[in-house]
């Protein structure tokens, strides 16, 4: 199988959403096909290596889809990174900029032990200001962030310079 072809393939543009001027990369295709959402997974677990990793993050809302499944397989921790205001017990809040705007993300701040490993799993790396603002989330509560991995990175916007720092795992470029 060809895995960036199956991704390119299920993956649609929906254009002017959320806002007129952006291009929405569509993965309810993808995850709807098993075979493909399967072969995803299976590669974030393959290219990192079982028992790597302590926790995965999954970042909102998209990004919970792809890492749930992944922290199963690695028989990891799942934690979620959720916008400002969704988590229930005292949290860490992020600020950070996106390519339509501003956001605040959180993270519980018993998530992690001092020193375990975090991979951040989410759909798409865009401009890198929300895996930059989860890393650093990861960081504040005492996790070390052993890599980021997405299913879809956007080269025009640039964003693998702003976790340049980090480990990204990218299934496909566009």
């Amino acid at each position: 199988m060809d895995l960036q072809k199956v991704i390119l393939e299920r993956i649609r543009d929906v254009p002017d959403f959320p806002k007129p001027g952006i291009v929405f990369k569509d993965i309810t295709p993808l995850l709807a096909d098993h075979t493909a959402f399967a072969a995803v997974v299976d590669a974030v677990v393959a290219h990192h290596g079982r028992g790597t990793v302590d926790k995965i993050v999954g970042i909102e809302a998209r990004g919970f889809i792809l890492a749930a499944p992944v922290a199963y397989h690695f028989g990891a921790g799942f934690v979620p990174v959720r916008k400002r205001g969704k988590l229930p017990a005292e949290t860490y809040e992020q600020a950070y900029e996106l390519e339509y705007g501003t956001e605040t993300i959180e993270i519980h701040k018993d998530a992690f032990r001092p020193g375990e490993r975090v991979l951040i799993v989410d759909d798409v790396l865009a401009t890198g200001g929300t895996a930059r603002a989860a890393a650093e989330l990861v960081r504040r509560g005492g996790g070390d962030v052993a890599g980021l991995s997405v299913l879809m990175e956007l080269s025009f916007l640039n964003g693998r310079a702003n976790v340049a720092d980090l480990d990204v795992h990218t299934m496909v470029t566009v």
